[in-house]
């Protein structure tokens, strides 16, 4: 038998003579005064006037037990942080300090007592009643060691947070990251709302949706890759800002950057182009990092990460000019831009060279070999229309987009854009994609009738973005990988 389970068959031992003792292992009437924290704010607020007769009642997991004879400190963790409990026998009586003794590191217990301090000057709760609220079984990783393993970690994290105190203070700066995007944006007057997560037809990005069936409507639906055309249509409605925060799913691969389902925000203005997007992001984003990571400008994986300031803004055409070499006489030359891009070893997967215009090539170079290079933050402007079929023309040259994507530490983190509400434009640009499809492209490509139907009642001019929440907690928190900051990551399946 192996260690862990001579622990756990002891412990169920323990269990069985707690049970015969009539003693209640997971009771529910336990009443708590105060957190942690409350107790610590009070006692080391030095113009409060502590009585030291005022009584607490707290209640936590047991973390740390360091036993006298009969008596003992304990440490114990509740949401709001740590604190230490001395049990004495001659106060709390011998049949609770009977039981104290036969409870385990990793028990919830429940104490009433009063605050003191001990003689290294550490504020503790004399304990003078205890009470078991929660039995646990199974033992917590031996405390010297912790846990450390990433895959243990990701694949049970409710003991990655048990065990690892900057874990839970790194979510709780996600959940507040999530909740100063929302602040921002109702307080620019957007309205928040919902979109379906299945849905007819997969739209709104170039990605492979994952499909399920609905008996009672016996139709396929698919989760959704992008609440965008929904969103539009609450534009067209006379929503004119709209935002969700919403969970989205695209069956494509795992990687330190990605995970099949994530969160994204994206919002939309009426009357507000690309331009104006890229002034409220740099606003968004000074605001968040002030608020989550403390100042505008930060450390990411030992790289200074300057947020203060403009940001850059560089078209995508100068950008394969300037960083990937790309000569601007083969922009408009297919067969030499390929030729270039094989040479440095780019690949095109399985896509067919018949679905490949100039555009989505040159996006492949810029994916490869600019990207990468574009730590500070960068505003990369003017798309190819190929790629950017729901994005608006650019008056002077109707070949690019008013679109831009936001590139920090090497990666994508936002892409905003200045809609197209011209439905006949927008109809060719889905009948252009099915052609491509027909040629040999892999993404799941559609028209939708509907929202061709919204844009012709009429869609004021309108600017649209979507921000990667997962990447932004990434960077705002100094996590290398995506699945450090998703509570649930998904992982491959592990032999029982």
């Amino acid at each position: 038998m192996s260690k862990k389970n001579d622990v756990i068959e002891k412990r169920k031992e323990k269990i069985q003579t707690l049970k015969e003792s009539g003693i209640e292992l997971f009771p529910n009437d336990y009443k708590v005064s105060h957190t942690v924290k409350d107790i610590k704010d009070l006692v080391e607020n030095e113009s409060a006037e502590i009585a030291e007769d005022a009584s607490y009642s707290v209640a936590g997991r047991i973390m740390a037990v360091n036993r006298f004879g009969k008596s003992a400190f304990i440490r114990f963790n509740d949401r709001s942080g740590q604190l230490q409990a001395y049990i004495r026998t001659d106060i709390v009586g011998d049949d609770t300090y009977t039981l104290f003794k036969k409870l385990d590191i990793g028990d919830f217990v429940g104490m009433t007592g009063t605050m003191f301090k001990t003689k290294t000057g550490e504020w503790s709760l004399l304990a003078n009643s205890l009470q078991l609220i929660s039995k646990a079984t199974r033992p917590l990783p031996e405390k010297f060691h912790g846990l450390k393993d990433p895959e243990k970690r990701y694949r049970q994290r409710y003991l990655d947070l048990i065990m690892n105190a900057d874990v839970r203070e790194l979510f709780i700066k996600r959940s507040q990251l999530v909740q100063a995007i929302r602040m921002f944006l109702l307080g620019r007057d957007f309205l928040e709302v919902e979109t379906p997560m299945m849905q007819p037809l997969p739209g709104g990005a170039d990605a492979k949706p994952f499909k399920t069936y609905h008996n009672s409507l016996s139709m396929d639906l698919f989760l959704r890759i992008a609440p965008e055309l929904y969103l539009k249509r609450l534009v067209t409605g006379g929503f004119e800002r709209v935002f969700e925060i919403n969970r989205s799913f695209r069956n494509e691969g795992i990687s330190t950057q990605h995970n099949p389902e994530f969160t994204m925000l994206e919002f939309y203005q009426a009357y507000a182009t690309y331009e104006d997007l890229m002034n409220l992001t740099e606003e968004l984003f000074q605001s968040l990092a002030l608020s989550i990571a403390g100042a505008m400008d930060f450390e990411y994986q030992g790289v200074q990460i300057k947020f203060s300031g403009s940001w850059k803004r560089l078209p995508l055409l100068e950008s394969l000019e300037k960083i990937a070499g790309v000569d601007p006489s083969l922009f408009s030359q297919k067969d030499e831009l390929m030729n270039f891009a094989l040479s440095k070893g780019i690949s095109f997967g399985n896509r067919s060279e018949d679905a490949m215009g100039v555009g989505k090539i040159m996006t492949k170079i810029f994916d490869a070999l600019v990207e990468p290079k574009l730590i500070q933050p960068t505003f990369i402007t003017g798309y190819p229309v190929e790629v950017s079929p729901l994005s608006r023309r650019n008056k002077e040259n109707p070949e690019l987009t008013d679109r831009f994507e936001l590139f920090i530490a090497g990666r994508e983190i936002a892409n905003g854009f200045s809609e197209l509400n011209d439905p006949e434009d927008q109809k060719n640009r889905f009948l252009h994609q099915l052609e491509n499809k027909e040629a040999g492209d892999e993404t799941p490509q559609i028209i939708d009738d509907d929202y061709i139907r919204a844009l012709e009642y009429g869609m004021p001019p309108t600017a649209g973005e979507g921000i990667g929440i997962d990447r932004l907690a990434m960077l705002l928190t100094d996590s290398a990988s995506i699945r450090d900051v998703i509570l649930f990551p998904h992982m491959k399946p592990t032999d029982k």
